[in-house]
Protein backbone atom coordinates (compact mmCIF):
# COMPACT_ATOMS: atom_id res chain seq x y z
CA UNK A 1 0.00 0.00 0.00
CA UNK A 2 1.24 3.48 -0.87
CA UNK A 3 0.60 6.06 1.84
CA UNK A 4 1.25 9.80 2.02
CA UNK A 5 0.90 12.25 4.90
CA UNK A 6 0.19 15.68 3.47
CA UNK A 7 0.62 18.85 5.53
CA UNK A 8 0.87 21.45 2.76
CA UNK A 9 -0.58 22.07 -0.72
CA UNK A 10 0.60 19.38 -3.11
CA UNK A 11 -0.33 17.32 -6.18
CA UNK A 12 -0.26 13.53 -6.50
CA UNK A 13 -0.92 11.25 -9.48
CA UNK A 14 -1.92 7.57 -9.55
CA UNK A 15 -1.59 4.81 -12.13
CA UNK A 16 -5.06 3.44 -11.53
CA UNK A 17 -8.12 4.23 -9.35
CA UNK A 18 -11.15 1.90 -9.17
CA UNK A 19 -12.92 3.50 -6.19
CA UNK A 20 -12.69 6.63 -4.04
CA UNK A 21 -13.48 6.95 -0.34
CA UNK A 22 -12.91 10.34 1.30
CA UNK A 23 -13.59 11.70 4.79
CA UNK A 24 -13.37 15.46 5.33
CA UNK A 25 -14.20 17.56 8.36
CA UNK A 26 -14.37 21.07 6.89
CA UNK A 27 -13.52 22.80 3.64
CA UNK A 28 -14.46 21.41 0.24
CA UNK A 29 -13.85 18.44 -2.02
CA UNK A 30 -14.45 18.37 -5.78
CA UNK A 31 -14.55 15.01 -7.54
CA UNK A 32 -14.26 15.34 -11.31
CA UNK A 33 -14.56 12.45 -13.76
CA UNK A 34 -11.98 12.56 -16.53
CA UNK A 35 -10.18 10.42 -19.06
CA UNK A 36 -6.86 11.79 -17.83
CA UNK A 37 -4.60 10.17 -15.25
CA UNK A 38 -6.26 10.10 -11.79
CA UNK A 39 -4.84 12.50 -9.26
CA UNK A 40 -5.33 14.66 -6.17
CA UNK A 41 -4.62 18.34 -5.82
CA UNK A 42 -4.55 19.63 -2.24
CA UNK A 43 -5.05 23.34 -2.75
CA UNK A 44 -5.27 24.48 0.88
CA UNK A 45 -4.81 22.81 4.26
CA UNK A 46 -5.16 24.10 7.81
CA UNK A 47 -5.11 21.85 10.86
CA UNK A 48 -4.40 18.09 11.00
CA UNK A 49 -2.52 16.60 8.00
CA UNK A 50 -4.33 14.56 5.40
CA UNK A 51 -3.53 10.88 5.00
CA UNK A 52 -3.85 9.58 1.45
CA UNK A 53 -3.72 5.87 0.68
CA UNK A 54 -3.71 3.92 -2.59
CA UNK A 55 -4.01 0.14 -2.52
CA UNK A 56 -5.35 -2.20 -5.20
CA UNK A 57 -6.92 0.79 -6.93
CA UNK A 58 -8.75 2.01 -3.80
CA UNK A 59 -7.98 5.68 -3.17
CA UNK A 60 -8.65 6.89 0.39
CA UNK A 61 -8.44 10.38 1.87
CA UNK A 62 -8.86 11.18 5.55
CA UNK A 63 -7.47 13.32 8.34
CA UNK A 64 -4.56 12.09 10.43
CA UNK A 65 -5.81 11.14 13.90
CA UNK A 66 -9.33 11.66 12.57
CA UNK A 67 -11.36 11.79 15.77
CA UNK A 68 -8.77 13.95 17.50
CA UNK A 69 -9.11 16.20 14.48
CA UNK A 70 -12.90 16.32 14.83
CA UNK A 71 -12.64 17.28 18.51
CA UNK A 72 -10.02 19.91 17.72
CA UNK A 73 -12.19 21.34 14.96
CA UNK A 74 -15.18 21.54 17.29
CA UNK A 75 -13.06 23.41 19.85
CA UNK A 76 -11.05 25.73 17.63
CA UNK A 77 -12.74 25.74 14.18
CA UNK A 78 -9.28 24.98 12.74
CA UNK A 79 -9.48 21.96 10.48
CA UNK A 80 -9.93 22.89 6.85
CA UNK A 81 -8.91 21.39 3.53
CA UNK A 82 -9.62 22.23 -0.10
CA UNK A 83 -9.18 19.22 -2.41
CA UNK A 84 -9.78 18.38 -6.07
CA UNK A 85 -9.76 14.71 -7.08
CA UNK A 86 -9.73 13.47 -10.68
CA UNK A 87 -11.08 9.93 -11.17
CA UNK A 88 -12.21 7.71 -14.09
CA UNK A 89 -15.82 8.08 -15.17
CA UNK A 90 -16.75 4.60 -13.86
CA UNK A 91 -15.25 5.17 -10.39
CA UNK A 92 -17.63 4.64 -7.42
CA UNK A 93 -17.44 7.57 -4.99
CA UNK A 94 -18.08 7.52 -1.23
CA UNK A 95 -17.87 10.77 0.74
CA UNK A 96 -18.22 11.27 4.50
CA UNK A 97 -18.44 14.94 5.43
CA UNK A 98 -18.89 16.92 8.64
CA UNK A 99 -19.26 20.53 7.47
CA UNK A 100 -17.30 20.27 4.23
CA UNK A 101 -19.03 21.02 0.93
CA UNK A 102 -18.73 18.66 -2.04
CA UNK A 103 -19.12 18.64 -5.81
CA UNK A 104 -19.21 15.43 -7.86
CA UNK A 105 -19.31 15.74 -11.65
CA UNK A 106 -19.49 13.35 -14.58
CA UNK A 107 -19.29 9.94 -12.88
CA UNK A 108 -21.24 6.91 -14.10
CA UNK A 109 -20.93 4.61 -11.05
CA UNK A 110 -22.65 4.78 -7.66
CA UNK A 111 -22.18 7.93 -5.57
CA UNK A 112 -22.75 7.77 -1.81
CA UNK A 113 -22.62 10.90 0.36
CA UNK A 114 -23.08 11.29 4.11
CA UNK A 115 -22.98 14.85 5.42
CA UNK A 116 -23.80 16.61 8.66
CA UNK A 117 -24.07 20.22 7.50
CA UNK A 118 -22.06 20.41 4.29
CA UNK A 119 -23.85 21.14 1.03
CA UNK A 120 -23.52 18.76 -1.93
CA UNK A 121 -23.83 19.35 -5.69
CA UNK A 122 -24.05 16.33 -8.00
CA UNK A 123 -23.72 17.50 -11.59
CA UNK A 124 -24.10 15.16 -14.55
CA UNK A 125 -23.85 12.04 -12.36
CA UNK A 126 -25.21 9.01 -14.24
CA UNK A 127 -24.90 6.34 -11.54
CA UNK A 128 -27.17 5.66 -8.56
CA UNK A 129 -27.14 8.34 -5.86
CA UNK A 130 -27.50 7.74 -2.12
CA UNK A 131 -27.39 10.95 -0.05
CA UNK A 132 -27.85 11.27 3.71
CA UNK A 133 -27.60 14.59 5.53
CA UNK A 134 -28.56 16.20 8.82
CA UNK A 135 -28.96 19.80 7.68
CA UNK A 136 -26.90 19.88 4.48
CA UNK A 137 -28.62 20.58 1.17
CA UNK A 138 -28.25 18.35 -1.89
CA UNK A 139 -28.62 19.59 -5.47
CA UNK A 140 -28.73 17.10 -8.35
CA UNK A 141 -28.45 18.35 -11.91
CA UNK A 142 -28.65 15.91 -14.78
CA UNK A 143 -29.34 12.35 -15.69
CA UNK A 144 -29.21 10.25 -12.48
CA UNK A 145 -32.00 7.63 -12.67
CA UNK A 146 -32.12 6.20 -9.14
CA UNK A 147 -31.87 8.61 -6.22
CA UNK A 148 -32.27 8.02 -2.49
CA UNK A 149 -32.26 11.03 -0.14
CA UNK A 150 -32.68 11.13 3.64
CA UNK A 151 -32.36 14.24 5.81
CA UNK A 152 -33.56 15.95 8.96
CA UNK A 153 -33.75 19.52 7.70
CA UNK A 154 -31.70 19.57 4.50
CA UNK A 155 -33.27 20.40 1.14
CA UNK A 156 -33.20 18.30 -2.02
CA UNK A 157 -33.28 20.07 -5.38
CA UNK A 158 -33.40 17.89 -8.49
CA UNK A 159 -33.58 19.10 -12.08
CA UNK A 160 -33.17 17.23 -15.35
CA UNK A 161 -33.08 13.61 -16.38
CA UNK A 162 -35.69 10.86 -16.26
CA UNK A 163 -35.95 8.98 -12.97
CA UNK A 164 -36.62 5.28 -12.51
CA UNK A 165 -36.90 5.83 -8.76
CA UNK A 166 -36.74 8.83 -6.47
CA UNK A 167 -37.12 8.04 -2.76
CA UNK A 168 -36.86 11.11 -0.53
CA UNK A 169 -37.43 11.45 3.22
CA UNK A 170 -37.05 14.64 5.25
CA UNK A 171 -38.53 15.95 8.48
CA UNK A 172 -38.36 19.69 7.75
CA UNK A 173 -36.38 19.99 4.52
CA UNK A 174 -37.88 21.04 1.21
CA UNK A 175 -38.07 18.57 -1.69
CA UNK A 176 -38.17 20.13 -5.17
CA UNK A 177 -37.90 17.98 -8.31
CA UNK A 178 -38.42 18.86 -11.97
CA UNK A 179 -37.82 15.60 -13.82
CA UNK A 180 -39.11 13.13 -16.35
CA UNK A 181 -40.70 9.91 -15.13
CA UNK A 182 -39.71 6.58 -16.68
CA UNK A 183 -42.49 4.33 -17.97
CA UNK A 184 -42.64 2.40 -14.69
CA UNK A 185 -40.85 5.07 -12.67
CA UNK A 186 -41.54 5.74 -9.01
CA UNK A 187 -41.43 9.00 -7.08
CA UNK A 188 -41.94 8.43 -3.35
CA UNK A 189 -41.63 11.37 -0.95
CA UNK A 190 -42.25 11.42 2.81
CA UNK A 191 -42.00 14.52 5.00
CA UNK A 192 -43.21 15.78 8.36
CA UNK A 193 -43.40 19.53 7.76
CA UNK A 194 -41.22 20.07 4.70
CA UNK A 195 -42.69 21.48 1.49
CA UNK A 196 -42.78 19.28 -1.62
CA UNK A 197 -42.81 20.66 -5.17
CA UNK A 198 -42.85 18.16 -8.06
CA UNK A 199 -42.97 19.00 -11.76
CA UNK A 200 -43.31 16.24 -14.36
CA UNK A 201 -44.06 16.27 -18.10
CA UNK A 202 -47.72 16.66 -19.10
CA UNK A 203 -49.28 14.44 -20.36
CA UNK A 204 -48.09 11.84 -17.85
CA UNK A 205 -48.69 8.15 -17.17
CA UNK A 206 -48.82 7.62 -13.40
CA UNK A 207 -50.92 6.63 -10.42
CA UNK A 208 -51.01 9.64 -8.09
CA UNK A 209 -51.47 9.65 -4.30
CA UNK A 210 -50.90 12.90 -2.39
CA UNK A 211 -51.75 12.72 1.31
CA UNK A 212 -51.59 15.19 4.19
CA UNK A 213 -52.41 13.92 7.68
CA UNK A 214 -52.81 17.36 9.26
CA UNK A 215 -54.36 19.51 6.57
CA UNK A 216 -51.32 20.68 4.63
CA UNK A 217 -52.14 22.37 1.33
CA UNK A 218 -52.31 20.04 -1.70
CA UNK A 219 -52.18 21.58 -5.19
CA UNK A 220 -52.06 20.07 -8.67
CA UNK A 221 -52.36 21.35 -12.23
CA UNK A 222 -53.47 17.95 -13.53
CA UNK A 223 -57.25 17.81 -14.11
CA UNK A 224 -59.34 14.78 -13.29
CA UNK A 225 -57.70 13.79 -10.02
CA UNK A 226 -60.00 13.14 -7.05
CA UNK A 227 -59.75 15.45 -4.05
CA UNK A 228 -60.90 14.54 -0.53
CA UNK A 229 -60.87 17.21 2.18
CA UNK A 230 -61.80 15.90 5.61
CA UNK A 231 -61.85 17.76 8.92
CA UNK A 232 -58.11 17.21 9.36
CA UNK A 233 -56.61 15.16 6.54
CA UNK A 234 -56.53 15.84 2.82
CA UNK A 235 -55.84 13.65 -0.20
CA UNK A 236 -55.53 13.94 -3.98
CA UNK A 237 -55.58 10.62 -5.86
CA UNK A 238 -56.18 9.26 -9.33
CA UNK A 239 -54.67 7.99 -12.56
CA UNK A 240 -52.89 10.00 -15.21
CA UNK A 241 -52.87 8.40 -18.67
CA UNK A 242 -52.08 4.68 -18.56
CA UNK A 243 -50.95 4.86 -14.93
CA UNK A 244 -47.72 2.90 -15.53
CA UNK A 245 -45.67 4.99 -13.11
CA UNK A 246 -46.37 6.22 -9.60
CA UNK A 247 -46.13 9.54 -7.77
CA UNK A 248 -46.67 9.27 -4.02
CA UNK A 249 -46.28 12.01 -1.41
CA UNK A 250 -47.09 11.59 2.27
CA UNK A 251 -46.75 14.52 4.67
CA UNK A 252 -47.99 15.48 8.10
CA UNK A 253 -48.35 19.22 7.59
CA UNK A 254 -46.15 20.27 4.67
CA UNK A 255 -47.58 21.89 1.53
CA UNK A 256 -47.48 19.77 -1.65
CA UNK A 257 -47.62 20.85 -5.29
CA UNK A 258 -47.71 18.49 -8.29
CA UNK A 259 -47.46 20.45 -11.51
CA UNK A 260 -47.18 19.55 -15.18
CA UNK A 261 -44.95 21.06 -17.84
CA UNK A 262 -45.07 20.70 -21.62
CA UNK A 263 -42.77 17.89 -22.69
CA UNK A 264 -40.64 20.22 -24.83
CA UNK A 265 -39.95 22.60 -21.91
CA UNK A 266 -36.63 22.46 -20.05
CA UNK A 267 -36.65 21.48 -16.37
CA UNK A 268 -36.30 24.29 -13.88
CA UNK A 269 -34.84 24.35 -10.36
CA UNK A 270 -37.67 26.41 -8.89
CA UNK A 271 -41.30 25.41 -9.06
CA UNK A 272 -44.10 27.99 -8.77
CA UNK A 273 -47.02 27.78 -6.38
CA UNK A 274 -45.17 27.15 -3.12
CA UNK A 275 -44.42 30.72 -2.03
CA UNK A 276 -47.53 31.41 0.03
Amino acid sequence: MSRWTIDEPTTLGFDGVVALRATLIAGSVSVLASGDRPGIQVEALDGPPLVIGHEAGMLTITHERLWEGVLSWLRTQKCHATITVTVPHDCPVSLNLVSADAVVSGTTARTSVKSASGNVVLDGVHGDIDANTVSGDVEVQGPARRITFTSVSGDLTLAGGTVDRLAARSARGRIAADVGLAREGRIEVNTVAGEVALRIPDPADAEVALNSAAGGRLETSFPGLDRRDRSVSRAVTGRLGAGTGRVSVNTVSGAVALLGRPRDDSPEITTPGMEK
